[in-house]
Parts: structure tokens; C-alpha cells; sequence
């Protein structure tokens, strides 16, 4: 393949858009506001595994319609195993699963939530067809609060 002509269809913009935020969660891990939100949510759930549980979900959902999920869900990764050990009786496995249908499902909320998104919405618009962040939060949002809720329903009832 012609290199030079691969350069031009790269989405630059959106390829840009990953290393920064992969910089700055990595900045805010080093930093040490990963340790400090770990905590903080410790002392708000205190010995309450299902607490726990239903408040990484919507924290990781909401975090997640706000930040790409896959950075979101790396940085939520030392959260997630402080609870887990912190918290008696907590199930570190359940833990991690909520972490998961929260981020993953979450990053469906909003154009710059999940990876496909931002990838669709490149292409949409070298196409044409720009899609709007509201336009998309309108339809995203709503789906995102059900799959969710149904997600957290799941794993209350299987664990």
C-alpha cells in the first residue's frame, strides 16, 4: 500500500483526541486524584457491599458518558480493587463485573463515550453527515439509562 495515501485517510482528529485523554488519565493517576476518589467513595458506601455495587455502576456509567470508557474504566481499575478489599464481604469478581456494565454500557450515552462513537462520527462527517453531540446525548442518554439499570438489575440478581 501507498503510505503517503494511508496518511490521508487517517482520522487524525480523533486519533489525537485518544492520546490526550490517555495522557491526562494517566496525569491524574500519577497525580494521585485516583486514590483520593477511591477513598472518598470507601467512605461514602463505608461496609455496604451492595451500596458499593450500585455505586460503581452509575459512577462508571456516568463517568464513562463523560470520558472515552476504555481510559475511564482503566483508571476506575484501582477504585474498583481498593472497595473490593476495603469493604467486608464485598465479591471483588461482582465488583469488577459492575465496573464493566457500567463503563461499557455507559460509554453509549454520549458521542464521546466509547471508541465507535467517535470513530462513526469521524467518518459520518468526512461524509457529510456531522452528527451533533446533543443529537446524539438526546438518544444515547435515555438507552444508556435503561441497559444499565438492566445491566445492575443482572448482577443483583445472579451474584
Amino acid at each position: 500500500p501507498d503510505i503517503e495515501q494511508l496518511m490521508t485517510v487517517v482520522d487524525w482528529t480523533t486519533l489525537m483526541f485518544f492520546i490526550a485523554l490517555f495522557m491526562v488519565v494517566g496525569a491524574i493517576q500519577e497525580v494521585g486524584l485516583i486514590d483520593v476518589i477511591a477513598m472518598g467513595i470507601g467512605q461514602f458506601v463505608g461496609d455496604r457491599p451492595f451500596v458499593a455495587l450500585v455505586v460503581i455502576v452509575w459512577v462508571s456509567a456516568l463517568g464513562s458518558g463523560l470520558v472515552e470508557n476504555i481510559p475511564f474504566a482503566a483508571a476506575m481499575l484501582p477504585v474498583v480493587r481498593y472497595l473490593a478489599r476495603a469493604i467486608p464481604g464485598a465479591n471483588a469478581a461482582t465488583m469488577f463485573y459492575g465496573l464493566s456494565i457500567g463503563a461499557g454500557m455507559g460509554g453509549n450515552s454520549s458521542l464521546i463515550g466509547s471508541s465507535p462513537n467517535l470513530v462513526t462520527a469521524g467518518i459520518a462527517e468526512r461524509a457529510g453527515f456531522p452528527i451533533r453531540f446533543i443529537d446524539f446525548l438526546v438518544v444515547g442518554l435515555p438507552a444508556t439509562v435503561i441497559t444499565v439499570a438492566l445491566g445492575l438489575l443482572w448482577l443483583l440478581v445472579h451474584f
